[in-house]
């Protein structure tokens, strides 16, 4: 084992999963479908890994792959590639089974499960990755596991992740999570291909991910490939930008996050920072695209942590959409922080200096009671 900035273990720096807030987990087809259909018995298992979990306080989604795995043997379509036209229509069926068979192993075990699918579109578009954010804190805060997959029923090319990895860094960065665990077919990040190089070293921890380390995983990381390692040094590289340590495991074992906390072989990237003081430092440096105007009381509520509500709001400066940085600005002219707004320009102009309870009245639809989140905003 080694560290790969240092040359030695450091075994002090790898994190605990016992002491994650909000873990993401992701499954790839080959740990839940084998030749004779769905492993019960280990998804059982990690079922209750997943419970423990989530019984100690933590909030855990499971990214999951084996929607088209599970539908091609019901629909009898043949191994190998498939058709994109096929692959949806497996997709579609599989979906419903890969969900029912979390439900049936985690509802005996006192955990509700939700199903999510999202595409790429839905985390580039920022409206839709506002929405994705808040279906997936609120299932949380309800202490729902959301199951999560590539919605490859509609997905083509243009809009797919093209792998799960790299959808469980995004979610992992989406949901403010402080570890992801990679459960795949290797124990770890190693300095050559293990099965080729006998003298390949698997790394404890990887502190940064340099050139080197991504001339080790094969041809350099360009974000156009797909499969291996280069994919989960991608997903490294958003996960620990995001504030979260990532960790890549070999999944086949029974009970791997036990596994994992046990000390497990594995290999572990170490984040940069922690998820909210990343997630800051990401919405500080954006550019404004207009001003909400603030009264004395709102200032005084930003300051102890509140959220930004219409009532407070005495002018909408500017022309923005929803989820578009704006700069928060006090009844003096000065700044007093910047946010994510949940409104468009129009929108806040309606619902200013409203009571929360009155937006539906004013706009005709319900609406979110913040606008703008404490969780989207950066106070100076």
């Amino acid at each position: 084992m080694a560290s790969l900035s240092e040359g030695a273990a450091r075994p002090e720096i790898r994190p605990d999963i016992r002491s994650a807030r909000r873990l993401v987990i992701k499954i790839g087809s080959a740990l839940l479908v084998g030749p004779e259909g769905l492993r019960e018995d280990w998804v059982r298992a990690l079922a209750r890994d997943v419970a423990e979990a989530r019984h100690a306080g933590t909030d855990v989604v499971i990214v999951s792959s084996g929607s088209i795995a599970l539908g091609r043997r019901v629909l009898g379509l043949p191994a190998g590639a498939l058709p994109l036209e096929q692959s949806q229509a497996a997709a579609a069926v599989g979906q419903i089974r890969l969900a029912r068979a979390y439900e049936e192993v985690l509802d005996p075990l006192g955990v509700t499960t939700a199903q999510v699918l999202v595409t790429l579109e839905d985390t580039d578009d920022r409206r839709r990755y506002l929405n994705s954010r808040a279906t997936l804190s609120t299932l949380l805060s309800l202490g729902v596991v959301p199951i999560v997959n590539e919605n490859d029923t509609v997905a083509t090319d243009e809009i797919r992740f093209g792998d799960n990895d790299r959808l469980a860094a995004q979610i992992a960065v989406t949901v403010g999570a402080d570890q992801l665990v990679l459960l795949s077919d290797v124990d770890g990040f190693y300095s050559a291909n293990p099965k080729e190089d006998p003298s390949a070293v698997r790394f404890e921890t990887v502190e940064h991910i340099t050139p080197e380390i991504e001339a080790m995983a094969g041809d350099p990381i360009s974000g156009l490939s797909k499969g291996g390692m280069k994919t989960k040094l991608l997903a490294a590289k958003t996960a620990v930008a995001g504030g979260c340590a990532m960790a890549i495991m070999e999944g086949f074992v029974s009970r791997p996050l036990s596994a994992l906390a046990e000390g497990a072989n594995c290999t572990w990237f170490l984040p940069e920072g922690d998820p909210q003081a990343a997630r800051k430092r990401w919405i500080a440096a954006m550019k404004p695209r207009g001003e909400i105007r603030i009264d004395a009381g709102a200032i005084e509520a930003l300051e102890h942590g509140k959220s930004l509500l219409p009532a407070g709001v005495t002018r909408i400066v500017g022309h923005f959409g929803r989820g578009e940085p704006v700069s928060i600005i006090g009844p003096d002219g000065a700044s007093h922080g910047k946010g994510l707004v949940r409104y468009t320009a129009e929108e806040a102009r309606k619902i200013a200096g409203h009571r929360s309870r009155e937006i539906e009245e004013i706009l005709g639809y319900p609406g979110r009671a913040a606008l703008v989140h404490r969780d989207d905003m950066v106070i100076d």
